[in-house]
């Protein structure tokens, strides 16, 4: 085949694809999100994890979107790596035009956590997979039966830089990444669900406990799959880990 005709042909089936493509649409979104997370090491081995989330809707203090509950256990490698297993009950506050009703998530949940301690800096990151069971709608006032299902998995990198290398330091700023994969059966258009970058500052209240303030922007492709959201988000989240070990 001549190579004209062949690079027209892909040039011309390459623009019938495009001009296929269903109009992509965007919507900016203004929330807050309060946080609090809580890891208690009870043995050696063995801990508690719990994180508690509550976030607005829009104009960052107008209604409720999102409330999460998550507990888990977890199992300590070393005292740099940490498997966790848990469950989450996940409530979608009503909202003008998706539902009158609230819908409800039941969301079991794995991890593997590791850190990273340099001589200046230091770096967390996790892998989690949720499998995600929520509530079918039927339409905008009523549940149906039975549930959809699919597949998260999000990869987080969280990047600490202290301000000062004095022990007295308290102060660090923060950089923090998390992406978001949805994958199964009933996942069709947004294998790609979520990105979240985040800047802000960490402020060591105690020893082990930190309070982190600062910007996020979230952005999510959603089912459809042509539709997009654009979060700005204010983040407020409290960190406490506690170490009930009995000492020798």
């Amino acid at each position: 085949m001549n190579k004209r005709v062949f690079t027209l042909m892909i040039l011309v089936f390459s623009a019938g694809a495009a001009f296929s493509q269903p109009t992509k649409s965007t919507v900016d979104v203004q929330q807050t999100w309060l946080g609090y997370f809580n890891q208690a090491r009870l043995t050696h081995k063995f801990g508690l994890w719990g994180d508690f989330h509550l976030r607005t809707r829009e104009d960052f203090v107008d209604n409720f979107s999102q409330s999460i509950a998550r507990v888990g256990l977890t199992y300590y490698a070393n005292d740099v790596t940490k498997l966790t297993a848990g469950y989450a009950y996940v409530t979608h506050y009503p909202a003008e035009g998706h539902t009158k009703v609230s819908q409800i998530e039941h969301r079991p949940w794995q991890q593997v956590q590791w850190h990273n301690r340099y001589a200046k800096t230091r770096m967390m990151q996790w892998i989690r997979l949720e499998e995600r069971y929520r509530q079918k709608i039927l339409n905008d006032s009523t549940m149906g039966n039975g549930y959809n299902f699919n597949f998260k998995l999000r990869y987080n990198l969280f990047y600490e830089i202290p301000f000062s290398p004095k022990p007295t330091n308290k102060w660090s700023f923060v950089i923090n990444d998390e992406v978001h994969i949805n994958f199964g059966k009933q996942v069709v258009y947004n294998y790609f669900d979520q990105n979240r970058f985040f800047l802000g500052f960490k402020f060591n209240t105690s020893q082990h406990d930190n309070l982190q303030l600062g910007y996020m922007n979230l952005f999510q492709q959603l089912a459809a799959g042509n539709k997009y959201r654009n979060n700005h988000v204010i983040r407020l989240f409290y960190f406490q880990n506690l170490d009930l070990r009995k000492r020798k």
